[in-house]
């Protein structure tokens, strides 16, 4: 049999055992103990690895609830949804205990096409319901989930410090019985960016079977890539002190080139408040866009490599002060879109009619025939 993996084994068994994020554990726990028939759901969100999933395992089995657990990544239509949680929502436990607590975990899984009326069904589970509801997202921001977060009380968890996680490794690394350099941990730490689970997943993999541990036996982690969010990346490219800083920030990045481009169009006046910087940024951001149109034209996919340039280096570059932090927006821009598919969809299929039986262009039927 293998070894136990230690984010089980040291996994918290009580609230207080969690470490970082106190205020969120502490918005829950009063959310679950004030949870009346019609109060709103919990929608945790924030990075991996931040307490969310743990948060509520060790907060049901604190209060006395029966939980009832579900990965929307794994069970993604509305039937499977309905036949999963529909009957737990309306009838009580067998067990004694104070009730049933549903949890819906990575609700941000089910946002593609293919996932026939999922996040609809959980949007009716969460109108009718007589148990307490929760549910988790690392990304809760698409347009998709917008119902979601209205209909649900939000709780940020965010990425656990530097100095939270160190002491944890430590008491994993006596336990363990390994004598462990503090550097060694910190290197760990750091380099596992706020998630607990990466950190100590990261350590069992140096650490197991060892007796020592030295900075020099953690120096291959740092090869690993990581990758990031939206949110993320626009932090590296408007903190970059220098322009390969900016420029690596897209190497890492989750988000396709097209919608980072309009993540920073619409974050530029929140970030660069100097009308100077403003301009030297719009300037940069607008080549940029010239690239990228003229190389999707001309199929000349080699003029990326300017559009990536202006798009993050000529961006960052244009500030001349210090970086500051702001609250980012989701781009307008892709909410609209969303807004009007179905709209967008209703005027071309119209055009590829009017095309068709008029003998002309779709771009002919658009700009000629559709106005009148």
């Amino acid at each position: 049999m293998g070894q136990p993996l230690w984010i089980d084994k040291y996994r918290p068994r009580r609230l207080s055992e969690i470490i970082g994020n106190q205020e969120a554990v502490q918005r829950f726990v009063s959310w679950l103990k004030s949870w009346r028939p019609g109060s709103k759901p919990a929608f945790l969100y924030g990075p991996p690895g931040t307490g969310k999933t743990v948060t509520v395992e060790v907060a049901a089995e604190e209060l006395g609830y029966e939980l009832i657990e579900l990965n929307a990544s794994d069970v993604r239509t509305e039937e499977a949804i309905k036949r999963a949680l529909g009957p737990a929502s309306h009838y009580g436990t067998l067990f004694g205990q104070r009730g049933r607590l549903l949890f819906i975990d990575e609700v941000d899984g089910i946002t593609g096409s293919e996932d026939r009326g999922g996040l609809g069904a959980i949007m009716e589970l969460i109108k009718d319901t007589h148990v307490p509801v929760v549910l988790a997202a690392n990304d809760p921001w698409d347009p998709k989930l917008r119902g979601l977060r209205e209909a649900c009380s939000m709780i940020r968890f965010n990425k656990v410090r530097v100095t939270q996680i160190v002491p944890l490794l430590r008491r994993i690394c006596q336990a363990e019985g390994v004598k462990a350099d503090d550097r060694a941990l910190r290197i760990i730490a750091d380099l596992s960016e706020g998630d607990v689970r990466s950190a100590v997943n990261d350590l069992q993999a140096v650490a197991q079977g060892r007796k020592v541990l030295t900075p020099a036996d953690v120096e291959w982690l740092r090869a690993r890539d990581r990758q990031y969010g939206a949110f993320d990346v626009l932090k590296m490219i408007f903190a970059a002190r220098t322009a390969k800083e900016a420029k690596m920030a897209i190497s890492s990045s989750l988000v396709d080139y097209e919608t980072l481009l309009q993540w920073i169009h619409e974050n530029l006046p929140l970030q660069y408040e100097d009308p100077e910087e403003l301009a030297k940024a719009y300037d940069a951001l607008s080549m940029a866009d010239v690239y990228l149109g003229r190389a999707k034209r001309k199929q000349r996919w080699e003029l990326l490599r300017y559009f990536f340039d202006l798009m993050t280096a000529g961006v960052a570059m244009a500030r001349r002060g210090k970086y500051r932090f702001v609250k980012y927006q989701f781009p307008r821009k892709i909410l609209l879109m969303s807004q009007t598919k179905k709209a967008r969809e209703v005027r071309e299929a119209a055009v590829a009619l009017i095309a068709s039986r008029c003998h002309m262009s779709r771009r002919a039927a658009k700009a000629e025939v559709l106005p009148f």
